[in-house]
């Protein structure tokens, strides 16, 4: 049988304090927005009462609009008329325009919220569920998101950027060919290069690209893509859109979270800017207002306030929001009970609860997205014979070597018990000192602190003869370290799903659904 086993977020070194706390039930402001079968309850109720019909006829015009040319599958086709009744809600993630999808989270990411969706609809069965995915096709960070890595290599493409991404077309196709050279031998060689090749070709958008990707890929589960960048939906938001230019609302409406998050963790992911707009024409530029018109950055164009009101009420398809309002947009036009998102992505949506009651906007349910890691059964083997599990790997790496360099060493022994004698003694000398003099007592801790740093200079010196003594050791741990985090990072942030795919085609895909835990946030890992 293939190992399977799975870490908790709260387990793992490397997952941020935030998030931890926050699934901790650390802060009460947000109870009942994390996973619970009873806020579910409570958010579906809510959005289906809150979320209007005007808008709901939009949004499945949108959508039939933008899907027209795709081929739909039956499931995609009942969630389409699905959408048109009061009861149905989404589940949504979102993500970049990446290269041939970019690293394989975002395939985890989308098959966590199908899931979800139908999670919910086995809980909540006089209600329907549909999973989307939020395509961020306003974004103008090009160089984010033009590569992805294989085992192999590293692919990439060319544009003129600095407009919204996803109007960016394909010109530069060059990679297609060394892609082809990769993959033509694997088992799902021929499937893999020519899905790339279908996805993308001349003169398409990254938006469509993406769109057949995705739709290639999960067709089958129902998932309904969406592109932000409409008029129609935008229309829905020009209230939202208005106050931000006049008021400044969220920048006004996140400042207690946000210096609360920054007593707590010293930052925040994001902060938010008095204008969290950009304006759409050949490039995506920010907004400003200098006290007497609203300026577009980097370019000639300005507004008076008049002006920029008739403009957002002529043309809202010209105004973007910026990552952190971007929330606020997506839940307006779906009638969204659940957000899957990056630990990054649920650490900004924790800065905007009080924004969201202020425009009287619901709250979704926030799941921190889940994780996984294939391994081969020679790594497990590995690790086996080194007598160390899979959770050392994600505990701190420079302990672990020290721990099984230095495991029963009697010097280590004896220092470390020397080293408890010392501090005992010490203190003990101290409290002795102070009756007599508090400058003695200051003395005393200075030759503490000699004498204990020397003690460090000890182990240190011990650790780096063991290196030496045990080398073979050290680097049979060390490329274990590299099996398990290729790049020095976690496996899904650097491996295009096409590692995994041209092995065992849609099969892996179905597999990471089929092995994914939507009740916890999670690592999960699994055998190849």
């Amino acid at each position: 049988m293939k190992k399977k086993s799975s870490l908790n977020f709260t387990e793992i070194n490397s997952i941020p304090q935030l998030i931890k706390d926050f699934l901790n039930d650390k802060f009460p402001e947000f109870r009942e927005d994390s996973f619970s079968l009873d806020n579910f309850k409570e958010k579906i109720e809510n959005k289906r009462n809150n979320f209007s019909d005007k808008t709901r006829r939009n949004l499945c015009n949108v959508l039939e609009t933008q899907l027209q040319d795709l081929n739909l599958s039956q499931s995609q086709q009942e969630n389409l008329s699905l959408l048109q009744n009061k009861n149905t809600l989404t589940v949504t993630t979102g993500h970049q325009l990446n290269l041939f999808s970019g690293p394989v989270f975002f395939v985890y990411k989308i098959l966590q919220t199908i899931k979800t969706a139908v999670y919910l609809k086995k809980n909540f069965p006089e209600d329907d569920f549909v999973p989307v995915f939020w395509m961020a096709t306003e974004d103008h960070d090009f160089e984010e998101i033009n590569h992805f890595k294989t085992s192999n290599n590293f692919y990439e493409f060319k544009a003129n950027s600095g407009g919204a991404v996803g109007k960016i077309k394909l010109e530069d196709l060059a990679f297609i060919s060394s892609f082809e050279e990769e993959f033509k031998d694997d088992i799902f060689g021929t499937e893999l290069i020519m899905l790339l090749k279908k996805a993308y070709q001349k003169g398409e958008t990254l938006t469509s690209a993406t769109r057949f990707l995705v739709n290639e890929l999960l067709s089958h589960y129902g998932l309904i893509m969406i592109d932000g960048d409409d008029k129609i939906l935008k229309t829905e938001m020009k209230s939202v859109f208005k106050a931000e230019l006049l008021t400044q609302d969220l920048f006004n409406y996140s400042k207690n979270a946000i210096q609360k998050l920054t007593d707590l963790y010293g930052k925040v992911q994001v902060n938010p800017r008095e204008i969290n707009l950009f304006y759409l024409s050949e490039t995506r530029n920010r907004i400003e207002f200098d006290g007497e018109n609203y300026l577009v950055l980097d370019t000639d164009l300005k507004f008076t306030k008049e002006e920029i009101l008739e403009e957002l009420e002529q043309n809202p398809e010209k105004f973007s929001p910026n990552a952190v309002l971007r929330p606020a947009f997506q839940e307006s036009v779906l009638p969204n009970v659940a957000y899957i998102g990056g630990n990054a992505e649920i650490m900004y949506w924790l800065e905007l609860k009080d924004f969201f009651k202020k425009i009287e906007l619901d709250f979704p349910i926030l799941v921190p997205r889940n994780s996984m890691l294939w391994l081969s059964e020679k790594v497990f083997s590995k690790l086996d014979k080194l007598h160390l599990n899979i959770a050392d790997y994600f505990k701190n790496f420079d302990a672990l070597v020290k721990e099984k360099l230095l495991e029963n060493n009697d010097i280590l022994s004896e220092l470390e018990n020397t080293h408890k004698v010392l501090k005992l003694q010490f203190n003990a000398l101290k409290d002795e000192a102070e009756k007599t003099d508090v400058t003695f007592r200051n003395l005393v801790e200075a030759e503490e602190t000699r004498q204990l740093k020397s003690f460090s200079r000890m182990e240190k010196r011990l650790l780096r003869a063991e290196k030496i003594k045990k080398s073979e050791l050290l680097n049979r741990m060390e490329q274990l370290f590299l099996d398990i985090h290729p790049g020095k990072t976690w496996q899904e942030r650097v491996f295009n799903f096409s590692v995994f795919f041209s092995t065992s085609g849609k099969e892996f895909i179905d597999k990471s659904y089929e092995e994914m835990n939507v009740e916890n946030s999670e690592l999960i890992i699994l055998e190849v």
